[in-house]
């Protein structure tokens, strides 16, 4: 998740943009029970509060992958 994060904060910052910029996130964790927890105290500890629309779905995802994440940014 912190790595994830990181390179989302990454493409962010190279389009001008920041945390607060971040409308909605989609999240797809391979193990939703095992790993939720885990990710939900990163993510609240990363991004800032009022926290944007987030859904996160448990789903197969490629052989490695542990998480995928996408996110909205507005202007």
């Amino acid at each position: 998740t912190e790595q994830v994060l990181d390179n989302l904060e990454a493409s962010l910052a190279a389009a001008g943009l920041g945390w607060e910029h971040v409308v909605k996130v989609t999240t797809h964790l391979r193990n939703l029970h095992r790993d939720f927890d885990g990710y939900d105290s990163v993510y609240r500890a990363r991004l800032p509060e009022p926290w944007p629309v987030r859904t996160t779905v448990g789903v197969d995802l490629l052989l490695g992958m542990l998480i995928e994440i996408d996110l909205v940014a507005a202007r």
